[in-house]
């Protein structure tokens, strides 16, 4: 999960800089015609749109990955109720879905931010 953490953050990037971003896609008097603002925003867009659909689909994947070892670890606690090692795995397990499960409303916040930001 904590290299999951810093792949987002990493990703993020664009998020976090999007004013700066912004105020030097946005030329001034003296660039006015040699930068097409219009152009440049639509990249910028463009490359906001990529980062929030990938990194939506890594916090997605990595939530089935890790949902599906809870499933699997459940079924095995059932069998070895006894098994105290299994159940301290399970519920670490399950701590890390928690946690990813809570960076998908971290995304839903920092997209919003960014597309109120770019209008």
């Amino acid at each position: 999960y904590f290299s999951l953490q810093e792949l987002l953050r990493v990703m993020r990037t664009i998020d976090d800089r999007i004013v700066h971003e912004l105020n030097t896609t946005i030329p001034t008097a003296s660039f006015v015609g040699k930068v097409d603002p219009g152009q440049t925003c639509k990249e910028l867009y463009e490359s906001l749109m990529d980062a929030h659909t990938n990194r939506e689909r890594i916090i997605k994947n990595c939530i089935a990955q890790t949902s599906s070892v809870v499933k699997t670890l459940r079924e095995e606690r059932e069998k070895a109720q006894d098994d105290v090692a299994l159940l301290k795995q399970l519920r670490k397990e399950q701590t890390k879905l928690k946690l990813m499960q809570s960076e998908l409303n971290v995304e839903e916040v920092v997209n919003d931010r960014s597309w109120k930001v770019l209008s």
